[in-house]
């Protein structure tokens, strides 16, 4: 459990420029939808378990070539160069579906919350998100140095200020 939780934090801190994406649910603590997001990711690797096949690119025929100089001509052979291996998971777009319906089934949707402008981020004291707040077009995230994340929605200015 520990080790997934790090590959989360990890996942955030490497993604911390762009937006960050979860499963949101408004009133549900973090450590509820991680414990969530845990036990689908479990189920869905269950259903739709790794499917690794390994594949190989086409190899490329490059043609030789005739070159003259001044001594004569002469024609260079051709060669081929292989095509790179590599693996494709079969089933990681059915795991991902079966993530995401084991997801909405406890009443989650994913979200892409956009970064907060840096003038938003300095103002905002450094805290963690600890229940999932109502979002609204005006909401952002602050990514802390300790991986954690906190979404911040700013208040609009009142008739009086």
């Amino acid at each position: 459990m520990r080790a997934i939780f790090r590959i989360i934090v990890a996942g955030l801190a490497l993604g911390a420029c762009g937006p960050l994406s979860l499963y949101y649910r408004p009133g549900v603590s973090v450590s509820r939808m991680e414990t969530d997001t845990t036990q689908c990711e479990v189920a869905a690797l269950r259903d739709a378990p790794v499917a690794n096949q390994i594949r190989q690119s086409p190899p490329i025929y490059f043609p030789g070539g005739r070159y003259c100089t001044g001594g004569g001509c002469y024609a260079a052979p051709g060669y081929w160069a292989g095509g790179g291996v590599y693996t494709v998971d079969l089933n990681s777009d059915l795991r991902q579906r079966v993530l995401d319906m084991c997801m909405a089934e406890k009443g989650y949707q994913p979200v892409s919350v956009p970064r907060c402008p840096e003038a938003v981020a300095r103002q905002v004291p450094p805290a963690a998100t600890r229940t999932m707040p109502v979002l609204t077009q005006g909401s952002c995230a602050v990514a802390n140095k300790n991986g954690t994340w906190q979404i911040v929605t700013p208040q609009a200015p009142t008739a009086s200020e």
